[in-house]
């Protein structure tokens, strides 16, 4: 019987953090879990492409988009499991034993444990936020997605969105999410160079306004233009 793990990661310019985020997943190989890899790519113009064809990655192009970048990285995946996990978030060791486990004994999707790859008070605190809100039901996409194909399908996938495409998934999975006692450590760029407070309340303001009915497509515009001021 194949693997039944197929790792789903959506990239843009990611050679950067691309390599140890594929170090990461060299356990679940060893360990016969993982089936393929897809790489789903929105156009990059550094190394990307290169380092995921250099790793054996089945490698989907489209146009730039987290949502819809997803949405056809899940499409071209084969394992009867998927693993959706963005291009810096890096999958601590244990984590194919503790996902072997899930696979062979639960049927809803789980998400990891959150860490940011930064020291001190705010990152503790906000990775405590983001784990709070886990138990919420409402995790996040860099905390991964793993899903059975058949539920996947059934939810329609990933929305084809610029922005809260990991929102309206959890939404559509409300119930069936579980927490795995694994951690993944994920970069902290953004809001190293924002500011935490701020950042955490633009988030928190982005997310209000898409459960008000808000357009992704005017929330990723204005998302884009205040991280670049």
């Amino acid at each position: 019987m194949p693997a039944p793990l197929t790792i789903v990661i959506p990239t843009l310019n990611s050679a950067a953090t691309l390599p140890a985020v594929l170090q990461s997943l060299m356990e679940g190989l060893a360990s016969g879990l993982v089936r393929d890899l897809v790489v789903s790519d929105g156009g990059s113009v550094d190394a990307t492409v290169k380092l995921a064809d250099a790793a054996g990655a089945c490698v989907v192009e489209g146009p730039a988009s987290r949502g819809g970048q997803l949405k056809r990285g899940g499409d071209a995946a084969r394992g009867r499991w998927l693993l959706f996990l963005h291009a810096d978030t890096c999958l601590a060791e244990g984590w194919s034993a503790e996902v072997a486990k899930h696979i062979q004994n639960e049927e809803c999707a789980a998400v990891f444990q959150l860490r940011f790859r930064a020291t001190g008070l705010m990152p503790t605190l906000v990775a405590g936020w983001a784990n709070l809100r886990t138990r919420m039901g409402l995790p996040y996409g860099d905390q991964g997605l793993l899903i059975r194909r058949d539920l996947h399908d059934l939810v329609g996938g990933f929305p084809d969105i610029p922005l809260m495409e990991d929102v309206a998934m959890a939404r559509l999975l409300r119930g069936r999410i579980r927490r795995l006692p694994v951690e993944v450590t994920t970069g902290a760029e953004r809001y190293e160079k924002e500011g935490w407070l701020r950042r955490g309340a633009r988030n928190l303001y982005t997310l209000f306004r898409y459960f008000i009915g808000t357009d992704p497509e005017s929330l990723a515009r204005l998302y884009e233009k205040k991280s670049r001021n």
